[in-house]
C-alpha cells in the first residue's frame, strides 16, 4: 500500500511544485493561511484522485497484487501526506515571511475542514465521478452567493466572527471534541468508500 501512496505523490510532483509557490505568494500577500491551507490541500488531494479515475486505470490497479481495500485506503492515507506538505509549507512560510510561529489551533482549523471535505467528496466520487462534483460545487456556490445572503445578511462577516471566537476559546476539551468528531467522520467515510469500491464493476 505504501507503493500506492508513493505513486500518488510522484504523480502529483508537478502539481505540488506548481501550487506550493502559489501558496507562498498567497501567504506573502498576507491572506488567511487557514483558508489557503484548506483550498490548496483539497485541490492537491482531489487532483490525485482524478488521475486514477479512468476505468482502465482501475482495471490495471485491480490486476496488481493489491486488494480494493488497500487501493481505497491508500487514497485516504495519502490525503494526510498531501495535507502535511501544505501545512509544513505554511508553517515555514509564516516563519520566514511574517516571522511568526503557526499555532496548533490554526493547523487544526486547516486539517479539520479538509478531512470533512474529503470525507464527503471521496464516497461521492467512488459512487459517481468527481466531475459531477464540479456541477454540485457550482450549484452550491450560487446558493451561497445568492440565496444565503437573502436569508442571513452579512453571512461572510458572521462566519469570520465565529471562526475568530472559536480560535480564541481557551478550552482544549472543545478542540479535542472537534478532532474526535472529524476523525470519526473520516473513518466512517473511509469504510463507506471501501464498501462502495468493492461493489464496483469495471
Amino acid at each position: 500500500m505504501l507503493n500506492l501512496i508513493r505513486k500518488d505523490v510522484l504523480l502529483q510532483k508537478t502539481t505540488i511544485m506548481f501550487l506550493l509557490p502559489l501558496l507562498v505568494v498567497y501567504l506573502f500577500l498576507e491572506n488567511s493561511s487557514i483558508w489557503g491551507g484548506i483550498i490548496f490541500s483539497i485541490a492537491i488531494i482531489m487532483n490525485a484522485y482524478s488521475v486514477d479515475e479512468k476505468a482502465s486505470i482501475h482495471m490495471l490497479l485491480n490486476s496488481l497484487p493489491y486488494t480494493r481495500k488497500e487501493i481505497v485506503s491508500a487514497k485516504y492515507m495519502g490525503a494526510f501526506v498531501f495535507m502535511g506538505i501544505v501545512v509544513v509549507t505554511i508553517i515555514i512560510g509564516n516563519l520566514i515571511i511574517h516571522r511568526e510561529i503557526t499555532i496548533w489551533k490554526d493547523v487544526l482549523f486547516i486539517v479539520s475542514p479538509v478531512m470533512v471535505g474529503i470525507s464527503l467528496m471521496f464516497p461521492f466520487s467512488y459512487k459517481f465521478k468527481s466531475q459531477y462534483m464540479l456541477i454540485g460545487a457550482l450549484v452550491s456556490l450560487v446558493i451561497y452567493m445568492v440565496v444565503i445572503p437573502l436569508i442571513i445578511p452579512n453571512s461572510n462577516d458572521k462566519i469570520r466572527e465565529f471562526v475568530q471566537v472559536v480560535l480564541t476559546l481557551p478550552t482544549t476539551q472543545f478542540y479535542l471534541l472537534i478532532a474526535l468528531s472529524v476523525l470519526v467522520l473520516y473513518v466512517g467515510s473511509w469504510l463507506l468508500s471501501i464498501r462502495i469500491y468493492e461493489r464496483k464493476v469495471f
